[in-house]
């Protein structure tokens, strides 16, 4: 039996909200999906450890998160360059930016270059929370039913992994049906589509609010990663400048072709940040 060929390598993988220590991560998924991974760079965009689950609530840890702690290693071995970049629930770690320590580099935010020349704003996306919440009674309510929805989550999921049935977000699902955030996700959208706008940016990669997308708008591209306790999702780079969002089975669930032929040995990887106007 001839051996299984190797997965494709990948100029770089965006992934964020993983939500380490957290009660809800699907920290065995994600192992999974860096264990079959191959990459240049690794963007870490936010939340990838819980550290204000971990203060507040009881943390949760168990075999698959140290896999992932331990797949992160096999990566960084085989020469992947990792890029941390901290959220609001890792904020503790931005003490940190500007440094590079010897498994990492930690940044509060990066101008991604892709292959085909396209420069995209990296960040959480955190702080757009100033412009896209009102601070009304029910979003503060609707924070608390989101982690009771979560919950129910995870008990439908046991269930149907029992059954011999495939993910399935109960969580996205009712967010799907919901104006209020549908109309939420909608400001988060706008909000980060003017950032890069106003520092002349192609785009905008970021995480935070747990719901992965892929498109153009305006000539701008909008890539949100997802997560790892609700969407399951991923974004990456292919060595073209194709952009692709993948489920944590590996299908693409989005993508956007590269702009123009690619030149990826003479394109740089990361670019200087500009000055917001």
């Amino acid at each position: 039996m001839s051996a299984a060929p190797p997965p494709p390598m990948r100029r770089a993988v965006f992934l964020s909200d993983v939500h380490l220590g957290a009660r809800h991560c699907h920290a065995a998924a994600l192992a999974d999906f860096l264990s079959g991974l191959r990459c240049a760079r690794l963007y870490l965009v936010g939340d990838i450890v819980d550290l204000w689950w971990m203060a507040q609530r009881r943390v949760r840890w168990d075999a698959g998160h140290n896999r992932v702690v331990e797949a992160l290693h096999a990566l960084r071995r085989a020469g992947t360059e990792i890029l941390y970049i901290p959220g609001n629930h890792d904020r503790p770690l931005r003490h940190f930016c500007g440094l590079a320590l010897p498994a990492l580099r930690v940044r509060r935010r990066a101008i991604h270059v892709t292959a085909d020349g396209r420069r995209l704003l990296v960040v959480h996306g955190d702080e757009f929370d100033d412009v896209t919440h009102f601070g009304t009674l029910q979003e503060r309510f609707g924070d608390w039913l989101y982690y009771r929805i979560l919950t129910c989550n995870q008990w439908v999921n046991a269930i149907r992994a029992r059954l011999g049935l495939r993910y399935w977000s109960l969580a996205e699902f009712l967010k799907s049906r919901s104006g209020a955030a549908e109309r939420y996700i909608g400001r988060f959208v706008q909000a980060g589509l003017a950032a890069a706008r106003r520092r002349g940016l192609d785009g905008i990669v970021c995480g935070h609010i747990h719901r992965g997308a892929l498109i153009e708008r305006d000539g701008l591209v909008y890539a949100n990663d997802g997560d790892w306790v609700e969407s399951l999702s991923a974004l990456v780079e292919e060595a073209d400048g194709t952009l692709r969002l993948l489920s944590h089975l590996g299908e693409v669930l989005a993508e956007l072709p590269p702009r123009a032929p690619a030149t990826p040995a003479a394109q740089p990887m990361e670019a200087a940040l500009p000055r917001a106007a």
